[in-house]
Parts: C-alpha cells; sequence; structure tokens
C-alpha cells in the first residue's frame, strides 16, 4: 500500500495528472490492493464526501469570494493610493507603498495568487508610470504577495487547522508578528535598491492630504478590523467571518461605490465557482489519500524515521523546513498541507513543538515555495501580469527569497515571536 501510494502519486503527478486525480487514483489503487479486490464502492464514496464535510472548508469559497469583489470593484487601487500616501515620501515610496498595500490586502483574501494577480496589476503599473524598472517591480510585486497568507485572515491556516485540528484563531494571531516582520524586511530591501538606484520619492504628506487619503479607503480598510475584532473576541467563527467578508464586499462595490453590475458579478461569482470546485475536488481527493495514509500506517513509520534522525525538536524542525522548502517547488501550497500535515504532525506533537508554531513555519515555507522554480504559481501570475518571460521575472525574484529566508530562520529559532501574542489574547479572553 505505501508503495502504491507514494511511488503511484509521484509518476501520476510527474506525468501531469492534475493533482485532484493523481490523489484519488492512488489511495484507490493501495485500496484495492488492501481489499484484495473486495471493493466497496459506498466506502469510497464516503470517504470522498467526508473530506469535504467541515464547516472550516467554507471559509475557503467565501475569502475568494470577498478578494474577487474588491479586485472588481476597484476597491484594491483604494489601498494602493492610501499606502503611497502614507510612506510614499520614503526613498522608493512606490515600492514602500507595494508592500504596505500587500499588508493591509492581506486582511482581506489571505491568498498569495489573488494578491499578485489583483493587487499586482495595479502596483506594477504605478511603479512603472513612475519610473521604476519593470524587473524590481516584479519582484517587489511577487514577494510581496507572500505575506498575504501569514498575515490573517489565512486560506493556507485554515487548511493546516483542517488538517491538524489547530485553533485557527490562534493560527490566525500567530500570523500577525511574522507578517509585520515579513512587511518590514521587504521595506529594508526596497530601501536599498533606492538608495543604490537614486528612485523618486514623494513629498512629505500634508495632514489634511493624509486625512483625505483614509477617509476615501476608510471603508475598505475597515474590513480587517472587523474580520479580525469578531474572530478573537468570539463574535463569529473564521468561517462566519469569511461570510461577514462577502456582505461587507458586496455593499462597498454595490451601494456604495456602485462599480458592481449584473454583469460584474455574474463574472466574480462564475470565477469562485470554477475555482471553487477545483480546490473541492483536490481536498475531497486528499481526504481519502489521508485515510489511506493511516490504514497503511506511513503516519507512523514517517513519525518514527524523522526521530531517528533526531529528537532534538531543532534538529527536527530543520530536516522539516527543509523538506518543506523543497517540496514548495513543486506542489501548490494547499495541496502541500493537505498531504503533508498528516505525515508530519505525529513526530512533531511526539517531540513537544507546539503546532501553532510548526503551522506558522509550514506556511512560510510554502509561501517561498510560490517564488522558486519550477513551478512556482506566483511567478507564472507574475509572467502574465508583467509580460515578462518566466526566466526574467524568477531572476528579477530571486534576490527578495534572502530576507523571506532569514525571517523563516528567525521564527524557528524564536518561537515566541510566533506564540506570544496568541497566548497573551486567549490569556486575556479567558
Amino acid at each position: 500500500m505505501i508503495y502504491i501510494m507514494t511511488i503511484g502519486l509521484v509518476l501520476l503527478l510527474a506525468l501531469g495528472v492534475p493533482v485532484g486525480f493523481s490523489l484519488g487514483v492512488a489511495a484507490l489503487f493501495a485500496y484495492v490492493e488492501s481489499t484484495a479486490g473486495n471493493i466497496v464502492p459506498s466506502v469510497v464514496s464516503r470517504r470522498l464526501i467526508y473530506g469535504l464535510d467541515n464547516f472550516l472548508l467554507l471559509a475557503i469559497p467565501l475569502f475568494i469570494l470577498s478578494a474577487k469583489i474588491m479586485n472588481t470593484a476597484q476597491i484594491t487601487a483604494k489601498i494602493f493610493r492610501f499606502a503611497n500616501s502614507v510612506v510614499g515620501f520614503l526613498p522608493g515610496g512606490l515600492g514602500h507603498a507595494n508592500v504596505v498595500a500587500s499588508l493591509i490586502f492581506a486582511g482581506m483574501s489571505g491568498a498569495a495568487v489573488v494578491d499578485a494577480a489583483g493587487l499586482g496589476q495595479v502596483e506594477l503599473e504605478a511603479m512603472e508610470d513612475g519610473g521604476y524598472d519593470k524587473e524590481l517591480a516584479v519582484g517587489i510585486t511577487a514577494a510581496s504577495s507572500t505575506i498575504g497568507p501569514i498575515f490573517p485572515p489565512s486560506l493556507p491556516m485554515v487548511v493546516f487547522g483542517y488538517m491538524s485540528g489547530v485553533s485557527i484563531g490562534r493560527l490566525f494571531l500567530a500570523g500577525v508578528v511574522p507578517g509585520v516582520m515579513m512587511t518590514v524586511i521587504l521595506m529594508v530591501m526596497v530601501s536599498y535598491y533606492a538608495y543604490k538606484r537614486d528612485y523618486p520619492r514623494l513629498p512629505f504628506p500634508s495632514l489634511i492630504g493624509l486625512l483625505k487619503s483614509f477617509l476615501d479607503s476608510l471603508l475598505p480598510l475597515l474590513t480587517p478590523v472587523i474580520l479580525l475584532g469578531g474572530i478573537w473576541t468570539g463574535f463569529f467563527t473564521p468561517t462566519e467571518a469569511a461570510g461577514v467578508a462577502v456582505f461587507y464586499a458586496l455593499v462597498i462595490g454595490i451601494v456604495v461605490l456602485r462599480e458592481l453590475g449584473p454583469k460584474e458579478l455574474a463574472k466574480v461569482f462564475l470565477d469562485t465557482a470554477r475555482e471553487t470546485a477545483l480546490i473541492g475536488f483536490i481536498v475531497a481527493a486528499a481526504g481519502f489519500y489521508g485515510w489511506m495514509l493511516m490504514r497503511s500506517g506511513l503516519t507512523v513509520q514517517v513519525a518514527s524515521a524523522l526521530l531517528v534522525i533526531s529528537e532534538n525538536p531543532l534538529v527536527l524542525l530543520l530536516v522539516i523546513n527543509i523538506l518543506l522548502l523543497i517540496v514548495g517547488c513543486f506542489l501548490d501550497p494547499t495541496v502541500a498541507i493537505l498531504i503533508l500535515t498528516p505525515l508530519l504532525m505525529p513526530a512533531i506533537t511526539r517531540l513537544g513543538i507546539d503546532p501553532v508554531h510548526f503551522g506558522v513555519i509550514m506556511v512560510l515555507n510554502l509561501m517561498i515555495g510560490l517564488l522558486t522554480p519550477p513551478f512556482g504559481i506566483v511567478l507564472f501570475v507574475m509572467a502574465q501580469v508583467s509580460g515578462l518571460r518566466f526566466g526574467s521575472v524568477v531572476r528579477s525574484t530571486a534576490p527578495f527569497l534572502a530576507p523571506l529566508l532569514a525571517i523563516l530562520i528567525l521564527i524557528v529559532l524564536v518561537p515566541e515571536l510566533v506564540l506570544t501574542l496568541p497566548e497573551f489574547v486567549y490569556g486575556v479572553l479567558r
């Protein structure tokens, strides 16, 4: 069973079979082998359904829908203009605005690809018009898009919480400090390039100009405040927060800004349904695959193998980090989380590593994978949005991997950076 599931999955993926089919077919062949051909079709169908039968998973299509509504309603442009008014006076102001806008938009979308495809178009156009090198603009935009899945709310955190049983509220809180750290270190990189290439900056903003920009963007800026405040105070769950985000985005887009008509809404709903169906099929197949993993005993064997390497938590985290960085080059983060979480959690639990800490480490690893060839999804998105060749996008993005890796190392070595905030907030709420 183990050979069929592991080698079969790798071969199917290498042959270009879609991920959902690869997971389902590999698990199905393993199930046939384990039952000696005496298959019960209802067992397979029930396992596929159980993979989707979780209230938490409703957050995924809802957050995707809210982000698409905001993109279509031109809310992202307002966010970028506000960010530019706040930090545009710094050397390389538009680059700083690019990073800060991604942090703000992170509180609304929670997905790197959505950030790169939606907000990225606005950022690239503004930076090119401002005299910035296109390659640098692409690199900054690609790197800053990874803030979204770390800073709450985060779709990969929802998936990890679903697979591991860890509190999503704690995971969201745990991503706040690393998300801010990523923002700061990317702004340091922007400053370096700005001084080196003498990029322009805006005049220092007047109080009236800053206030006007803030009021113009107030409703979109309230989105993360409403969502995160509601989750952390217990007013609504993360899934209900996603529903609130959709409702709020619709009110802004239809009633306030009047940018969404029947045609735009139809396209938004159709695109969301298409993406949700794809993700849903993968999650269902991964649920069946994960059940077969447990039946085969592979989860126990992987945990034992990792513990043979070392029982030092730091050494184990180092080994897992290397594994995740490699996996991130080839697999979509959602798929990687669905496959690897059941395999790695037993070893993490046995060594006493905090699962919230591990969740943030895992997601950040896989976000870095979005920027690495050969299959970094954000690289393909940026190539499409910018019109640059894939190789040029890779070269433009490569320098920004160093600061992201530095943040990864730092949060591995200093768990308090991740855990202090959730422990404080939940301690107060208790």
